[in-house]
């Protein structure tokens, strides 16, 4: 029985899905973004990685999370099922002046990269209600 994408078993596919990037097929990488009263926390779902090939970068508002799987690093193993696998992934995220760029922290644990980005204190503006004409 084929399904609504005219393909036998596969139900759901993902808006990349075929959409190539580099040598590897384009994988967008889960995040999620939380604030706390002082800060920002970043959370990426990045598991069964090496910590030492995440790239963290800023330039200036622009805060890029990178992974580069090594050519080496690739399995070529003899699959029964295979429904995820690692893959390089770059994403990138606009901050503000209020995110303190000199300290921002950042550690992988059980498969997350979680960054810590302060906000300087005062620098938050308050919310501003727009009137509609």
């Amino acid at each position: 029985m084929c399904n609504r994408y005219g393909n036998r078993g596969y139900g759901m596919r993902h808006e990349h899905f075929g959409k190539q990037f580099g040598e590897s097929r384009y994988y967008r990488v889960p995040v999620n973004i939380l604030k706390n009263e002082n800060n920002y926390e970043l959370m990426v779902f990045a598991p069964d990685r090496s910590k030492e090939d995440f790239r963290i970068s800023i330039k200036g508002h622009e805060l890029t999370v990178s992974y580069e799987l090594k050519n080496d690093q690739r399995e070529k193993r003899n699959w029964i099922r295979h429904e995820f696998s690692k893959a390089s992934f770059e994403r990138t995220f606009i901050i503000d002046e209020t995110v303190d760029t000199e300290n921002i922290r950042a550690e992988y644990v059980n498969g997350i990269l979680q960054l810590t980005l302060p906000v300087i204190p005062g620098s938050e503006k308050p919310a501003q209600e727009i009137n509609i004409a």
